[in-house]
């Protein structure tokens, strides 16, 4: 058994640090962040390298995406293969890479569903053109090899990018403390922008925007952020990006052609759709997917009528669907110096180029010390030929030739090693005219590197001519155009719902329905035993409807979206909140300026509008004040030709005043509407029991059981007094008042 002095003790503390610490660099550095150099991720560098080791360039024949995948696992990357395949489908999806780096032939997913691909043993590919632009120079001393994981082989730290890949297909990734989110960008404008660059390197970020203006996603919808908001990006390296569909009319229907990227064309037809159920878009009658081989998107929302406002509409599908999509900027990457680093545009093609510039470097010296070792070989090789006769006898009669002829011709070990490897078909003389043109063409090759080597401008001229060589061969026109386009706006709620009218009804136990129309009978519906009608009011759906409870609080619910009258209803309590032992008595809806008498049955109330009564609170909001004992009255809607309230009290007292005496509130308890004694009111003795806004001119009818009084204009002028009077009494018989009819009664 070991001793304790074989082992290190550590505090828990720095051990948990430290291990997370390592666990978090590793993933910043060797799984999520790409890097600036190539733009590629530890797994898709991996990927790549071993498809190229396999040959399978872009004009090879397909090999089956198992046998990269096992490749790749199998040589340099040692984790999941699911994983390592979905890596490989992403660059090979022309709809998620702006320039794809994998040729794949089967399926490899659709833009409704990225994850659909089939399984690797299906699949087969190879690398697109796009791809030579990373391993081109590959084997010209260009990068740093390194061990793989289990040190049999080497792979490259970093491909030799001849083009900066990390703006032109962009990356996301998501690190332990950190996320990258690069948008892709169009070749020929960041061609455009390296070029202008290695020629002035001291200019400004604003002359690079003169041709980078925007990223370039893979669809054809417009980029809508201002200059202003990319602009920001860029300086910063992060930011948010705005992107919308682009869409065009159709024979009335507006046809969808382009939607932004990692948009499903399916899942946005569902969220329509879930309006359109939802009741929240009455203009819009159907929906079709007409997206072929031919028109990859191509989605119809059929109008109702030809009315149809359509930039409006589609204003609000921008707004609660994915039609527009904001994209989050987050320009980290793995710089040249090894670490993370948020980089704003300047910075990132200031690097590449520096990484560009000396990987051409790197290129033309392994290039330069090839040329001159071959001169050196042919210096050698011209001697032999020019003393052929001594040569050939030094190496027929000497034991050591090597010696001899590196003594005799003053040779170097390398040149006297070439001689002596001579065929003998090598010594006629067409040879020798052969070896002396090369050395011709050699040294002049040899002046140009060294020349090229020695003058910064020369280098950056010869960068900048295979940049814009590679614009050509891989560069195409902009997909996201960059337009200016007005804020999304919702439509209002009354727009988004059919216009009818409807009857919305409530029951004794407080369960309300609706139906459309005006023609329904609410005591003629069917109730929940031990439950009957209580009250009714006529609308319209695009009005909401208000609930008074018998504590004077007042809830509102959108009309439209109540259950319908051909059940039972639901109860308002799972809607509303109200207080213990509160009951829902009565229904208002209308106009938002339309007037209402609020008033309880101890003779106090107020005028007010009903878009003072509406509130989103589920708990409601306390509108009328109630006093001890007090009850709420109905509710009375005031129309323009109604001057007079009459108010009737249990001992048979009547009392008209105009109604201008009353103040208009928003809550409270109001006024005194007729004079009540406190002790007859506490003891039930006398209460209000009736209310009816009246005209100067119109007949007034007193109902008292089956009796009913008729009060004519001449009569009316007998109870007419002013606000908080005790009022006359009726005549005998016509004392227990249940109602006050009138001809313009609105209740």
């Amino acid at each position: 058994m070991d001793s304790p002095e074989n082992f290190e003790q550590q505090p828990l503390k720095e051990f948990t640090e430290k291990a997370y610490l390592d666990y978090s660099m590793y993933v910043i550095l060797d799984r999520a962040l790409p890097h600036l150099a190539d733009g590629l991720k530890p797994v898709q560098r991996r990927i790549v390298y071993a498809m190229s080791e396999l040959g399978l360039t872009a004009l090879a024949k397909y090999k089956k995406s198992a046998r990269t995948v096992g490749d790749a696992l199998g040589k340099y990357h040692p984790h999941g293969d699911s994983a390592c395949y979905e890596a490989m489908v992403l660059m090979a999806q022309d709809f998620s890479y702006r320039y794809p780096l994998i040729d794949g032939q089967g399926n490899w997913g659709s833009a409704d569903d990225p994850k659909s691909f089939a399984a690797m043993r299906y699949t087969e590919s190879r690398l697109t053109a796009y791809a030579h632009t990373l391993l081109a120079e590959l084997s010209l001393g260009t990068v740093d090899w390194t061990d793989n994981f289990d040190g049999t082989l080497k792979e490259p730290q970093r491909l030799p990018a001849r083009l900066p890949n990390i703006l032109l297909n962009g990356t996301m990734g998501i690190a332990v403390g950190m996320a990258t989110d690069i948008p892709p960008h169009n070749l020929p404008e960041v061609a455009d922008a390296c070029s202008h660059l290695l020629d002035y390197p001291d200019c400004t970020l604003e002359d690079l925007l003169q041709f980078i203006q925007a990223p370039d996603y893979p669809t054809e919808a417009e980029i809508i952020s201002s200059k202003e908001d990319i602009e920001k990006i860029y300086r910063t390296g992060t930011g948010s990006l705005k992107t919308r569909a682009t869409y065009q009319l159709e024979d009335g229907a507006i046809v969808i052609t382009a939607l932004p990227h990692q948009v499903s064309g399916a899942k946005l037809l569902e969220q329509i759709a879930a309006q359109m159920q939802a009741k929240k878009l009455p203009m819009i009658e159907d929906l079709r997917d007409e997206s072929d081989h031919e028109n990859p998107t191509r989605l119809l929302i059929m109008p109702r009528n030809k009315r149809l406002d359509v930039e409006a509409t589609m204003s609000h599908l921008f707004a609660t669907t994915d039609l527009e999509k904001s994209y989050r900027v987050n320009m980290n990457m793995i710089g040249l110096d090894g670490r993370p680093q948020v980089k704003n545009l300047l910075t990132i093609l200031q690097e590449w180029l520096t990484f560009r510039l000396d990987t051409v470097r790197r290129r033309l010296q392994q290039r330069l010390d090839k040329v001159s070792a071959r001169l050196h070989n042919l210096a050698g090789l011209l001697i032999a030929y020019l003393n052929i006769d001594e040569v050939i006898a030094i190496i027929r009669t000497e034991d050591e030739p090597k010696v001899q002829l590196i003594r005799r011709f003053a040779l170097t070990e390398i040149q006297a090693e070439t001689i002596l490897e001579l065929k003998l078909r090598q010594l006629i003389k067409l040879e020798e005219m052969k070896l002396r043109s090369e050395q011709t063409q050699l040294e002049k090759e040899q002046l140009t590197l060294e020349k090229t080597l020695a003058t910064p401008r020369l280098l950056n001229r010869l960068v900048k001519k295979e940049i814009n060589k590679d614009k050509q061969s891989y560069g195409n026109p902009r997909r996201s155009p960059l337009v200016n386009r007005k804020s999304a706006q919702l439509l209002e709620a009354n727009t988004l719902i059919v216009n009818e009218p409807l009857t919305v009804i409530l029951s004794q136990k407080g369960w309300i329905r609706a139906a459309k129309g005006y023609d329904i009978a609410g005591e003629s519906l069917s109730y929940r035993a031990g439950d009957g009608y209580l009250t009714a009011v006529k609308g319209r759906t695009t009005q909401p409807v208000c609930i008074l409870d018998s504590t004077g609080r007042v809830y509102t619910l959108n009309s439209h979206d109540l259950p319908s009258a051909r059940t039972q209803g639901e109860p308002l309590t799972g809607r509303l909140n109200p207080p213990a032992g509160a009951e829902f008595s009565y229904l208002l809806t209308g106009e938002a300026e339309d007037w209402y008498l609020f008033a309880s049955n101890a003779g106090y109330g107020f005028l007010v509008q009903l878009k003072e009564l509406q509130s989103k609170n589920k708990a409601g909001k306390a509108v009328l004040t109630l006093s001890a004992d007090a009850g709420v009255l109905p509710p009375l809607k005031i129309t323009n030709d109604q001057a007079l309230l009459a108010v009737a009290t249990l001992q048979g007292r009547l009392l008209l005043f105009p109604l201008t005496e009353l103040p208009a509130l928003s809550k409270g308890k109001g006024n005194k509407l007729i004079q009540i004694p406190p002790l007859d009111f506490a003891h039930k003795t006398d209460a209000v029991v009736a209310l009816a806004c009246v005209s100067v001119t119109a007949p007034l009818k007193i109902m008292a059981g089956k009796r009913h009084l008729s009060l004519k204009e001449s009569d009316i002028g007998l109870y007419t007094s002013t606000r908080a009077k005790r009022g006359s009494l009726l005549p005998a018989g016509f004392r227990r008042v249940d109602t006050i009819i009138t001809e313009s009664d609105t209740i």
